[in-house]
């Protein structure tokens, strides 16, 4: 049963007018003001522990908001579904860090670089952070960053860490020069000597396993009994079957009337126009109806307060990228048949096009590293960490 989504309702009010805007937010190379104002409609509070004032929806509908809202504008979708699940990934940091990021501001979203290229030094209480650090997208946005690093152990060997830095200690190198998500303004945080003190440190793997400071603080919450990365990730599978969507009612209203300049032909009454909408539209419909599988088995989870095994968080992670992969194979079928007006740029095809592949590109989709992962678990052979 589809579950009720208000907070969608509310979006479909502001999506014509991020549909309008895609174009300047291309140019502006940064999600403009104005779309960040999608505060109006709530949807940065979606993954906001409640007694801050938040939402705490369930991963099927948030998936749908972020679906939607790519189709509008995939930039936009791509900042701002990051900003969103930052505050999950905050909620599993220690109360005193969540007291700092929202006693005061309970708007306050953050940006990351999560990658463990960051620098440090040990220091009294906490450590000195150091790092150029990149892909922080819709950073203009927020008052703090999750950032990755290396940190050794007691056991001489080192932990994937994280740490939260407010926006007053780094600064932002207006970098963000892309072929796709060009709107996302996925800049470099610059950061010298920054104090993180040890309550806004966490493991990665405590995040994980239900063993960081944050976790069971929400003892009546749903969402947050989960590990964090489904929840970091969830928005990338929801952004591409957004575009794709999208890519199958343009095609229509592109080619349904379309004739060819030299012949006059119609071309949406060819038989190769008719069978490529037909076999995206079942690819694309494949799409959706496998991620909404594997979000509510999400949410049946979080309400069930069972924490999912390493078989399940595989399939999971596999299951988006797998779906990924179907979009764009469909987005593919139909731009390489939409014609050549189409590759001009101020064309929204071309756009769907490139915003498509860049969503397949990420880390944490890329199907070659996910379809490893998936078979050596079916496997029964052990995690490859150089796959993680």
């Amino acid at each position: 049963m589809k579950r009720s989504n208000p907070l969608l309702a509310d979006l479909q009010t502001v999506l014509p007018q991020i549909a309008a805007n895609a174009t300047h937010t291309e140019e502006l190379r940064k999600v403009p003001q104005e779309n960040i104002d999608l505060k109006s409609v709530g949807l940065h509070k979606a993954f906001l522990p409640k007694v801050y004032g938040g939402y705490e929806i369930s991963l099927p509908e948030f998936g749908d908001c972020i679906a939607a809202l790519a189709g509008a504008c995939c930039s936009t979708a791509w900042a701002f579904s990051l900003l969103c699940t930052h505050n999950h990934q905050f909620a599993m940091f220690s109360k005193q860090l969540q007291d700092e990021v929202w006693g005061d501001n309970p708007d306050a979203l953050a940006s990351s670089s999560i990658a463990p290229f960051g620098k440090y030094e040990e220091a009294e209480g906490g450590i000195l952070f150091n790092g150029d650090m990149r892909w922080s997208s819709g950073c203009d946005h927020a008052e703090w960053a999750i950032v990755g690093f290396l940190r050794d152990n007691s056991e001489g060997t080192k932990d994937y860490c994280f740490a939260a830095i407010p926006a007053t200690d780094y600064t932002i190198d207006d970098d963000w020069y892309a072929m796709a998500m060009k709107g996302s303004g996925t800049k470099t945080l610059l950061i010298k000597d920054a104090f993180v003190p040890e309550h806004r440190i966490q493991k990665a793997k405590g995040m994980m396993e239900g063993k960081s400071a944050g976790f069971g603080l929400y003892p009546e919450s749903n969402i947050f009994y989960a590990p964090y990365r489904p929840y970091f990730a969830s928005g990338f599978a929801a952004m591409a079957l957004g575009v794709a969507e999208r890519m199958l009612d343009l095609y229509r209203e592109v080619t349904q009337n379309r004739v060819r300049a030299y012949t006059g032909a119609r071309v949406g009454a060819a038989t190769p126009a008719l069978m490529r909408i037909a076999e995206s539209t079942h690819q694309v419909g494949a799409a959706r109806a496998f991620l909404e599988k594997t979000w509510e088995e999400h949410a049946e989870h979080a309400e069930a307060h069972k924490y999912p095994d390493t078989r399940t968080l595989t399939h999971w992670r596999t299951n988006q990228a797998y779906a990924i992969k179907m979009c764009i194979d469909a987005i593919d079928r139909l731009f390489s048949a939409i014609g050549a007006n189409n590759w001009t740029l101020d064309k929204e095809a071309q756009r769907l096009f490139r915003d498509g592949h860049m969503v397949g590109a990420h880390a944490y989709t890329d199907y070659d590293v996910c379809s490893q992962i998936l078979g050596r678990e079916l496997m029964g052979l052990e995690p490859d960490p150089a796959l993680l």
